[in-house]
């Protein structure tokens, strides 16, 4: 009875300390919320692998970026409640591909130069379960896009 006892709260101890560094999963959550938008606001969306949603306005007509590429984008970024968190002006900023986010990272090889769309990030690929100031752990992430130069 006691090995039993035992190993019964060994294996209570390690499921439980699995999520003990605090981070929480979304991607299910988040995928609804996602959904959910989508449909309130008629949007024409594609999923990909990943979990990122992406909504192609114009796809432009340049140089289509790699995840390597440096850019410029115009962007304003805003939560599923239409808050806004963050906002280029129209000349936008430039940056490497791989310096921002896992969602920017694949959601701006979508578009080629001149594209604009909409980027739906699920935690997963944005800030995570922690978040960052001003950015709640878990939230979804809208970003309208314009992809000026790949430069």
């Amino acid at each position: 009875m006691k090995k039993y006892t035992l190993m019964v709260l060994v294996f209570a101890f390690l499921t439980s300390c699995s999520k003990s560094d605090g981070v929480a999963d979304y991607k299910e959550k988040n995928n609804e919320e996602i959904i959910a938008y989508i449909d309130q606001n008629n949007l024409d969306a594609q999923k990909s692998v990943s979990g990122l949603y992406y909504v192609m306005d114009e796809p432009g007509s340049g140089k289509q970026p790699a995840a390597t590429s440096n850019v410029t984008v115009a962007y304003k970024g805003y939560f599923l409640d239409g808050k806004t968190f963050d906002k280029s002006d129209a000349n936008g900023i430039s940056f490497g591909l791989q310096q921002v986010i896992k969602g920017w990272t694949e959601g701006i090889t979508y578009f080629k130069e001149g594209g604009k769309g909409k980027l739906l990030i699920p935690s997963h690929l944005g800030y995570g379960s922690q978040g960052r100031p001003g950015i709640p752990g878990g939230a979804v992430l809208i970003f309208d896009i314009h992809l000026i130069s790949v430069n």
